[in-house]
């Protein structure tokens, strides 16, 4: 169901949730200490009090730490394949993958995934 405030149907061609710009479709910022939410991108603005009454609600989610999945698809591991001997069972080929698993300024965390054995490999940069 769309929820738009009075203020914005009167002003726009639009209609949308009263999260978003009823103007461009931009994501409206949260309501803060001004009367009025300005979209970032067009300027369209809304009045404050029309958020009121709405719950905001916001959730971090962390990997356990140590876990990582690798994608599969139909049983086959789907990925780029590399040449590299896994230490496993020595098939030579693997599916890699790079996550940042530390802070932004230290180089990225590349896991190896063996064709042949799954067997999982990391190796920091």
């Amino acid at each position: 169901m769309c929820v738009l405030p009075k203020m914005a149907k009167e002003r726009s061609f639009f209609q949308s949730e009263t999260d978003f710009c009823p103007e461009c479709g931009t994501i409206l910022p949260l309501p803060g200490l001004k009367d009025t939410v300005v979209c970032r991108r067009c300027n369209f603005s809304i009045d404050v009090h029309e958020f009121e009454g709405r719950p905001i609600f916001s959730a971090v989610i962390f990997n356990k730490p140590g876990t990582f999945s690798v994608q599969e698809e139909e049983g086959e591991l789907k990925g780029p394949v590399i040449d590299r001997k896994c230490s496993r069972c020595g098939h030579e080929g693997m599916v890699y993958h790079t996550r940042q698993m530390r802070s932004a300024d230290e180089g990225q965390t590349v896991f190896y995934t063996c064709t042949n054995c799954r067997y999982q490999e990391k190796e920091d940069s």
